[in-house]
């Protein structure tokens, strides 16, 4: 549409009001049991482009095929300039024939801030005509309503904006209301609708503003908004919960010719949905809950083996067990952030960055390692985040013990941790300006238990690749190359 609308040299506020009213015309297509073709008039010609289509819920379709992008005109440009020259609704005489189908035209103008911006053209398949019942009546009574809102600018509301989240529509539940504020009619599912809030009786001829009250009284102060939707006068969607159910509802106050003509309130039981949405609710607290009891569970085995290697005489037993804390420390980081997020992935910028902080911090009281992040992991999710959390440990404690350490002196130098996402990978690389790797150095023949920790990681957790080089200058540089998981919809 909005390339559409580029052709047609539409303002950018204009289409602004196009896509809001796009949003939302599927009720007037329900209501007019007719298909509605947006169109606009070409800059420096005499023919229109259709700028967008939509096909009614509630009967047959005018036109089977997609007519968007089609340019019209001649004598079938005549209706959309009557509408936009005149400034209001223009109906044919006479129904056209279209693949021998009777199909009705009326052109709507759409207004905006007084200026006619583009015009719909409502087609209304003749072809199951019949004997319109009390339904039909209000549908189209309430459909010649929003049409003449649309033609004095006053649909959409202007104050709201193009809809993210689905709202009820027509088939779902439709009241009318009177000028008074009592319902003239009301569909079959709005009446479903009510009766699972607790009603008993007809809705129809019932002030809807009291009654909805009453339904849903409860030891709560009652909602203003809730009567100001109820009683339509004012454009608001709103729950009502009573008797166990909630339903959604819609107001939408009709004006017509600068007078109240009641109000068009949509319904829609969305009980099975609120309840699902709690479920997942109550079940992402309990995930986050066991991600913290998991990291205080990591961090009690981590205190017991910090106590441990404390009473060790040997050397070599202590370091061995200060290793293993500082792995379980990395992995009860990643369970740090997942309790504290909603869902199984994580913003892993801030791991990698406390990671590389306490690697540069713990080498030594007197170390001189200055860490160098740039670039961004981004989200990643929990089956990827903790083995990387864990691998990048390794690599970056490897590098300030190994590569930047010199005997008898503090580790100096410069630690860089760089991530880049790339599609579908995400490729990882550390590098130090240290001593390096000796030159017959080999990585599958390497007995170091974190070079063989951060090789199994990578190759089987995470089904990436690892490469282990010498750095521009003297150092080394790992490099990760690692798949992502595709993004579920």
């Amino acid at each position: 549409m909005n390339d559409l609308a580029r052709r047609a040299g539409l303002e950018t506020a204009d289409l602004g009001w196009l896509h809001v009213l796009v949003s939302d015309w599927d009720l007037l297509a329900d209501l007019s049991f007719a298909d509605l073709t947006l169109w606009a008039q070409l800059p420096g010609e005499r023919s229109w482009i259709a700028l967008a289509q939509v096909r009614p819920t509630t009967g047959p379709t005018a036109y089977p095929d997609d007519i968007v992008g089609t340019v019209r005109g001649g004598r079938d440009k005549r209706l959309l300039e009557s509408a936009a020259d005149e400034g209001r609704i223009c109906r044919e005489g006479d129904p056209e024939w279209r693949r021998g189908i009777p199909v009705r035209h009326e052109t709507i103008p759409v207004r905006r801030s007084g200026r006619v911006i583009a015009v719909i053209e409502r087609s209304t398949n003749l072809d199951s005509a019949r004997t319109p019942s009390r339904m039909d009546l209000a549908y189209l009574k309430t459909a010649d309503d929003l049409a003449q809102m649309i033609a004095a600018g006053l649909f959409p509301d202007p104050a709201s904006s193009a809809a993210l989240v689905r709202s009820p529509r027509v088939i779902d539940g439709m009241v009318r209301l009177s000028r008074s504020g009592k319902v003239s009619y009301a569909n079959p599912n709005a009446m479903s609708a009510y009766r699972r809030l607790g009603l008993t009786a007809d809705l129809t001829g019932r002030d809807l503003g009291p009654l909805t009250a009453r339904l849903c009284a409860s030891a709560q102060p009652v909602d203003e908004s809730l009567m100001l939707a109820a009683s339509g006068r004012a454009h608001l969607e709103i729950e009502l919960e009573a008797n166990g159910s909630v339903v959604q509802m819609r107001t939408i106050p009709l004006v017509v010719a600068g007078t109240s003509a009641g109000a068009l309130i949509l319904l829609r039981d969305v009980t099975e949905l609120r309840h699902r949405e709690r479920e997942l609710i109550t079940k992402e607290a309990t995930i986050r809950e066991i991600h913290h009891r998991v990291k205080n569970n990591l961090q009690t085995v981590a205190a017991l083996l910090r106590l441990q290697a404390r009473r060790m005489r040997q050397p070599e037993a202590a370091a061995a067990l200060r290793e293993a804390v500082r792995r379980v420390g990395s992995i009860a980081l990643v369970h740090e952030t997942l309790s504290q997020v909603t869902g199984e992935v994580v913003e892993f910028d801030e791991i990698a960055r406390r990671i590389a902080t306490v690697a540069a911090d713990v080498s030594a009281p007197e170390a001189r390692v200055t860490p160098v992040l740039s670039g961004r992991f981004g989200i990643l999710p929990a089956s990827v985040a903790t083995p990387l959390a864990l691998v990048l440990t390794e690599l970056l404690h490897n590098a300030v013990q190994h590569g930047l350490a010199v005997p008898g002196a503090p580790a100096t130098g410069t630690l860089e941790l760089a991530a880049e996402r790339r599609d579908d990978r995400l490729v990882v690389t550390v590098s130090d300006n240290g001593a390096g790797f000796p030159a017959d150095f080999d990585l599958d023949s390497a007995t170091s238990l974190g070079l063989q920790i951060v090789r199994t990681l990578v190759q089987t957790e995470l089904a990436g690749s690892l490469v282990i080089a010498g750095r521009d200058g003297g150092g080394t540089t790992v490099t990760l190359d690692l798949p992502l998981p595709a993004e579920e919809d």
